[in-house]
């Protein structure tokens, strides 16, 4: 049941209890500074609590970056490197080898894998690290290359996106990550990252990629440039194609850290801009089964209040993340699986194990503790 919200906000709370769409005019009213965020939250939370009930998600994860050098120089972007900087570094295979039997070891039923556009390294050797890991770590859950890196596959190849998707699937990719979406609109795109895949691309790869059946993610960096009619526009982006296709899985709203990058004069956004959006996505995207909080870059308080505020997920251990510690993140490297559940019950919640496809993970073992340990291992060789 509701408690009294903001008059301003009726019509939109007896569409919310209706389960009825909400307008861009409606999302613009939901941004206002001067609507008070706990009636958003409230109304997110009604809507989070509908769709996933009292749970609170959370997977056992790995990223693997596996170049940070990139053709692309995006105003936003602390991770990339020049093939000649000192920062660049290129793993090798060994490295990418030890990389997933350490996820294996530590309980992983996922590795994220992303990274920079080499434009020194073919096809073959993006295509080689998904072959590399899942001969080596089958069960291992490939989550793997955005659509921007997608695109320049096609680039690459001279080939289709069907064709690169289903060669990639070939060879062991599980499902594909939500990066790589920033701000569709044309005034914002245009500006941050003017080269690399435009709002088009990005939305007819997740379209392809869907209709094969390959589930994927999709993103929201929100916090620089932009405006509130910027992001409702983005969202409505998204929930029109998920209307068509119903592949998309999870939505994950990623603030912007500006440190070290072309647009470090920008404040980071505040706590209530975190908790806003978060809250104003649950709402417009009605289509969209989860909401993650991604603790690496809201912070481990801001992602555990969040799960108030329309959120249902808050990833995972998330081992070796790289791109957003580079633009100034200050969270842990590494969360553990105690803490991380522990967090989940603070708030509230009931923490529920997952995998990559939102199955619930059952491990013989509940000894959540071994499920942390290990040496990180080292990068590899560098460029």
């Amino acid at each position: 049941m509701l408690h009294s919200v903001d008059p301003r906000l009726k019509s939109i709370r007896d569409k919310v209890e209706a389960g009825q769409r909400l307008s861009l005019d409606d999302g613009l009213l939901l941004y206002q500074d001067d609507i008070p965020l706990n009636d958003v939250g409230q109304l997110a939370n009604l809507v989070r609590e509908r769709i996933n009930g009292n749970r609170g998600y959370y997977n056992i994860n790995t990223h693997l970056n596996a170049t940070n050098v990139c053709v692309y120089r995006c105003v936003f972007c602390a991770f990339r490197s020049d093939l000649r900087s000192p920062k660049g570094y290129v793993m090798d295979e060994d490295a990418i080898l030890a990389r997933g039997k350490e996820a294996v070891d530590n309980g992983c039923t996922e590795m994220h894998l992303v990274g920079g556009l080499h434009h020194k390294r073919d096809y073959d050797w993006y295509k080689g690290i998904l072959k590399t890991l899942h001969g080596a770590y089958p069960d291992l859950h490939l989550k793997a290359w955005t659509a921007v890196e997608i695109n320049w596959f096609e680039f690459l190849t001279k080939q289709s996106t069907e064709w690169v998707l289903q060669d990639l699937r070939e060879a062991g990719l599980g499902s594909l990550p939500g990066g790589g979406a920033e701000i569709f609109h044309p005034e914002v795109r245009d500006k941050i990252c003017e080269h690399k895949a435009d709002s088009r691309n990005w939305i007819e790869i997740h379209r392809t990629a869907h209709r094969l059946g390959i589930r994927s993610n999709c993103t929201m960096l929100y916090g620089h440039i932009e405006n509130a009619f910027h992001r409702i526009d983005h969202l409505i982006r998204l929930r029109e194609l998920q209307d068509d296709t119903g592949g998309f899985q999870t939505f994950i709203p990623l603030a912007f850290h500006p440190d070290n990058t072309g647009l470090s004069h920008i404040k980071k956004p505040s706590v209530l801009m975190d908790l806003r959006t978060m809250a104003v996505s649950r709402l417009m995207l009605d289509n969209i089964p989860h909401i993650k909080a991604y603790w690496i870059m809201l912070g481990i308080e801001t992602a555990q209040a969040a799960l108030a505020y329309g959120a249902d997920d808050i990833d995972g251990t998330v081992r070796h993340e790289l791109i957003y510690h580079d633009a100034g993140a200050t969270t842990p490297e590494l969360l553990s699986v105690e803490r991380i559940r522990h967090l989940i019950q603070e708030a509230g919640r009931d923490p529920v194990e997952r995998d990559t496809l939102y199955r619930e993970v059952i491990r013989d073992d509940q000894d959540f503790s071994k499920w942390h340990v290990g040496e990180q291992v080292a990068v590899g060789s560098m460029a």
